[in-house]
């Protein structure tokens, strides 16, 4: 897999990960993905969760997430899908914070692919500060929100709510504003997720799922300005993961690079 990417039905798929030994003792993150997901063609899931205080949560919604969110989709009658990705969201929070969610957390960017005929559209869905790019025509469109204690809107949700900001964490703890688990802090640091709703045509290449460790240290176009001319996604993900190597990003690094085909 370190030297080409992963063919599946309708898709290409590169992932690139790394301690960053310089600055962290451990892997916190986990990614996941699941090509012709719930059992139809071309449809696909794939997912990063970058892990705080511990990698348990992370490592559980990195096994299991995918396995809400298809329940959900199954079980609903008139929901919209980002509608539905928000009950997957909340009912993963409530699964970790029974367990794994006590004592850690994470970040998450979920990207949902669905056919309905000859049509492809793509969900996104994302707590904290992981982040999605999509690259349409050379051009990145940002599929994400950043959830973090130095955004205004987020910082008077946290005070609105009797939370305190300090330092820009979260009564002076987190940096994230929402995420999956820190139950103790759930009270401020929601669930919720930020989602949207593209449909993908032609002119729809490829989209970049990444943690805070690239996004840290490079900006959107710049990611897409890396590898637009890159047609092997493992190649192309290891090029954005040894750019923030190189560019003395302090976190661990996962980077998910899905071409569409």
């Amino acid at each position: 897999m370190e030297n080409k990417g992963i063919e599946a039905d309708g898709y290409l798929i590169g992932v690139s990960e790394d301690r960053n030994k310089r600055c962290r003792r451990t892997m916190e993150d986990a990614h996941s993905f699941i090509t012709n997901y719930n059992s139809i063609p071309r449809q696909g899931f794939f997912a990063i969760f970058d892990g705080h205080a511990g990698k348990a949560t992370a490592e559980w919604c990195g096994e299991n997430f995918h396995k809400t969110l298809a329940n959900c989709l199954n079980n609903s009658s008139s929901e919209t899908v980002p509608e539905i990705l928000n009950q997957a969201f909340l009912q993963v929070d409530q699964q970790v914070n029974e367990k794994e969610g006590k004592s850690s957390g994470c970040t998450a960017i979920v990207a949902y692919v669905q056919v309905k005929g000859d049509q492809r559209t793509l969900y996104t869905g994302n707590v904290g500060d992981a982040r999605a790019v999509l690259n349409r025509k050379g051009q990145a469109i940002r599929l994400s929100y950043d959830h973090k204690g130095s955004d205004a809107q987020e910082a008077k949700r946290i005070t609105d709510l009797g939370g305190f900001m300090m330092n820009n964490r979260v009564n002076g703890v987190l940096a994230v504003t929402r995420s999956l688990g820190d139950s103790v802090m759930k009270e401020f640091v929601v669930g919720n997720p930020y989602t949207t709703e593209t449909k993908l045509t032609k002119d729809d290449e490829f989209m970049i799922l990444a943690c805070d460790g690239l996004w840290d240290v490079c900006e959107d176009q710049d990611a897409v300005e890396l590898i637009k001319d890159i047609k092997d996604p493992q190649l192309a993900s290891r090029t954005l993961l040894e750019h923030a190597l190189a560019n003395f990003s302090s976190d661990n690094l996962s980077v998910m690079v899905v071409h569409f085909t």
